[in-house]
């Protein structure tokens, strides 16, 4: 008989200096804001950024503007998006528990719209286009992303379904039972993070019309997520709603849906007055 894989037992706690406590998650979101300094960095090399001048022109203190309220957006969208789509009912009888960040609770698609809020913000502010705005940002958030998974992975939080016994890499969390489950997080990892990161970035080096390479990262990132939620252990209180889907995978379908119109007025916008 195969023996199981066991997820290990590690402190969330990566560092204690005297009461001040360094989580692994909160260095894995580090980890995510750094990479997006960096890749917005060399995205200043992209078009048609690098051929900008004058007072249209991107610069360094741009990406660290659009990343300061960028972590706002994530924090307070992702907060509120979890309150409100997963546990409103709750969140609505216990209001003061919705800034207990402490207790967890996020959720990628609230975060998704506080970013997009942000990037409204930024580009009003600096007299941007929005839209190149979003195509600036989107291939620089998937390796967030994968760093986010790993801190699940970590933590041990948001395991996946069961696993058939036979599966090679199939794990045993602990709370979780004792029979192995697929290691989602990892799975999320490799699909909206990594597998993304590659696909934008690659499709990002060259020009597009105006609006595609947001509207890339919306329906990949909408697929990607709605196929890992297939290994992915649904919200004990939500559990499988209509049709036996997810609560991911319903907010993922406006999503792909939201990509795809932009995908095709971005083309009839750029053919009627190409930039």
């Amino acid at each position: 008989m195969r023996r199981m894989l066991i997820h290990p037992d590690i402190d969330p706690v990566a560092l204690q200096l005297g009461p001040i406590a360094v989580h692994w998650y909160g260095l894995t979101y580090l980890a995510a804001f750094g990479l997006f300094m960096l890749l917005g960095h060399l995205r200043l090399r992209h078009e048609p950024f690098v051929s900008l001048g004058g007072d249209t022109g991107w610069g360094r203190r741009d990406v660290e503007d659009i990343l300061f309220l960028g972590v706002v957006g994530v924090v307070l969208g992702g907060r509120l998006g979890y309150c409100l789509f997963y546990k409103p009912l709750y969140y609505l009888a216990h209001p003061l528990e919705v800034f207990a960040v402490w207790q967890g609770g996020m959720s990628f698609h609230g975060g998704l719209l506080g970013v997009i809020a942000a990037m409204v913000w930024f580009a009003y502010s600096r007299r941007r286009p929005f839209w190149k705005v979003a195509d600036f940002v989107a291939p620089c958030v998937p390796t967030g992303l994968a760093a986010g998974r790993i801190g699940n992975f970590i933590n041990g939080e948001l395991p996946g379904r069961l696993a058939d016994p036979g599966l090679p890499w199939g794990m045993v969390f602990r709370g979780a039972g004792e029979l192995p489950r697929h290691p989602s997080q990892i799975y999320q990892f490799l699909l909206e993070g990594l597998l993304l990161f590659v696909l934008l970035w690659w499709y990002a080096r060259r020009r597009r019309a105006t609006g595609r390479v947001a509207a890339a990262f919306l329906v990949g990132y909408g697929v990607l997520r709605f196929i890992a939620e297939f290994f992915r252990e649904p919200d004990a209180h939500l559990g499988l709603l209509s049709l036996g889907m997810s609560m991911g995978q319903w907010l993922c379908i406006p999503m792909v849906l939201a990509g795809a119109a932009l995908w095709w007025w971005a083309g009839r916008r750029d053919a009627q007055w190409p930039l």
